[in-house]
């Protein structure tokens, strides 16, 4: 697994430390697939909760493609043993919902809540998310819920959200959760995909209401040749 602890590092200091009782929720996206906002944000949210006083929440928000409890589950020697599984929502609260909704072996619906569970790593200092897909029944669709109380709840219990959401050209699941977060890093792989469609991103995520903090340079190509930069006039990113 590639190691960016310094580039996450270096990220953390240009974000600056989150402020305020309420956790600040923070989402990575890219305009294409496979430009390494998962590997990213995992990374972000470990060295997050190295330094946290309260727990960091990585929320995976590709609901149709769920890795991130996988993949760490795989690599223990840098997230330790995982935790056991547990509800992932505070309040009983989603951010997406089902339809039709859900019904168990007596005919009582299933609450959407239902479908999502957490497990915990590093000590409990780092919890993931994975929405149970396997568990929808045939002609059931999951989408996004834009009026939810999950993001408020779970601020209250957490210094810092870091939200993987889908790359854009799979789905414009980003453009309806950047209103709902304290800040959008976009993450831009070297050499892939178009300079014009990363800017009609940033504009879109302005556009709806997403602050916009700062660009991921992934150089994954060459990782010994990372260096900062300030795309768009934020913050310094990678």
């Amino acid at each position: 697994m590639v190691d960016l602890t310094k580039e996450m590092a270096d990220l953390m200091s240009a974000l600056g430390r989150p402020q305020g009782k309420g956790g600040r929720a923070v989402l990575f996206v890219s305009a294409y697939s496979g430009e390494g906002v998962s590997t990213v944000a995992r990374e972000y949210a470990r060295c997050e909760a190295a330094f946290a006083n309260k727990p960091v929440w990585l929320v995976d928000a590709d609901l149709h493609a769920q890795r991130q409890m996988l993949e760490m589950g795989q690599d223990t020697q840098r997230f330790g043993p995982p935790g056991p599984l547990s509800r992932a929502t505070p309040d009983g609260s989603a951010f997406f919902t089902l339809s039709p909704h859900g019904h168990d072996a007596a005919g009582a619906p299933i609450a959407d809540e239902a479908y999502l569970v957490a497990r915990p790593f590093l000590d409990r200092r780092l919890w993931v998310t994975r929405f149970r897909a396997k568990n929808m029944a045939p002609g059931q669709r999951v989408k996004l819920f834009d009026r939810t109380t999950y993001w408020q709840s779970l601020r209250r219990h957490a210094e810092s959200i870091i939200v993987d959401a889908p790359a854009m050209d799979r789905s414009p699941a980003a453009l309806q959760l950047a209103p709902l977060m304290d800040g959008v890093v976009l993450v831009v792989s070297e050499g892939d995909g178009d300079v014009q469609a990363r800017i009609d991103l940033k504009n879109d995520l302005e556009q709806v209401g997403g602050k916009v903090l700062g660009l991921v340079y992934n150089r994954a190509r060459q990782p010994s040749k990372t260096a900062l930069r300030r795309p768009f006039g934020g913050v310094a990113v990678l």
